[in-house]
């Protein structure tokens, strides 16, 4: 197991700026020795995601089989406790039993630009980063009347509030992970483009024409970003973004031996 979580995490050194294109993870054709389990959308419910690892945590122990959890991005915004949910992914896991591997989601990439460069990204704050700024103690509507909307005093109240351990850990997110016929990504991709060939802001960003469509190409994308009721199980791909902020439900799904199923609440 230990070899396969140094090929999964690489080094341990971080960088501190992005990178132009964002890692993307692939581990080969071959089903992996341990379980997978794939998390939806956190949207800053602390809360729910404490559950659903605890319930991972049981089904491990249960199965006796060691088990990666792959978040599938978005854990800020909308949410009441966007930054506990970064101080706890970010934290060490002392658990070698239960590894996780978060991805980047949008929600994730626009809040690093707009803590970094808040004149250029105040679209963010309508989505769901009032909530975020909230999270940290920061009204950002109050904050942006008293400093008159000044971008370099914005940057210095947000640079002094956030942790710089959060902001790296967003910076160093993989967009993507191949394991076997799956592929897990936050959105999902362009049909039939082959993998090398996607771009970061489809895989962030797209619903159509993916959502109808599918992947088009021969293995299951599992994803978020799109919400639905329940996850759904489309065209050669699995969303499980079931719209924790608002339903409560943080959807899991697991995949054993390459066989997907979903890990209800206990």
């Amino acid at each position: 197991m230990l070899n396969i979580w140094r090929s999964l995490f690489g080094s341990s050194s971080r960088q501190t700026q992005p990178a132009a294109r964002r890692r993307r993870i692939d581990l080969g054709e071959a089903l992996p020795p341990y379980t997978l389990y794939a998390v939806g959308d956190v949207h800053g419910c602390l809360n729910e995601l404490l559950a659903v690892e605890t319930r991972i945590r049981e089904d491990i122990v249960a199965s006796e089989a060691p088990g990666l959890i792959v978040y599938l991005g978005d854990y800020v915004d909308r949410g009441p406790q966007s930054a506990g949910v970064l101080n706890h992914l970010s934290g060490p896991n002392n658990d070698k039993r239960m590894r996780r591997l978060p991805l980047c989601g949008n929600h994730d990439a626009i809040f690093a630009a707009f803590a970094r460069d808040p004149a250029n990204h105040m679209e963010w704050i309508d989505h769901g980063g009032r909530q975020t700024m909230l999270s940290y103690g920061i009204d950002i509507d109050e904050l942006l009347t008293r400093v008159r909307r000044r971008p370099d005093e914005v940057a210095r109240v947000l640079q002094q509030a956030i942790p710089a351990r959060h902001l790296s850990f967003i910076d160093v997110l993989p967009i993507s992970l191949r394991v076997g016929p799956f592929l897990f990504v936050h959105a999902g991709i362009r049909p039939g483009v082959a993998l090398p060939d996607q771009t970061d802001e489809d895989m962030l960003w797209i619903r159509e024409p993916f959502l109808s469509a599918g992947p088009q190409l021969p293995f299951t994308v599992v994803h978020g970003h799109s919400p639905v009721p329940e996850p759904d199980f489309g065209r050669s791909r699995i969303g499980i973004d079931t719209g924790a902020y608002g339903s409560g439900k943080l959807s899991v799904l697991k995949i054993a031996n390459g066989v997907p199923s979903l890990l209800n609440p206990s």
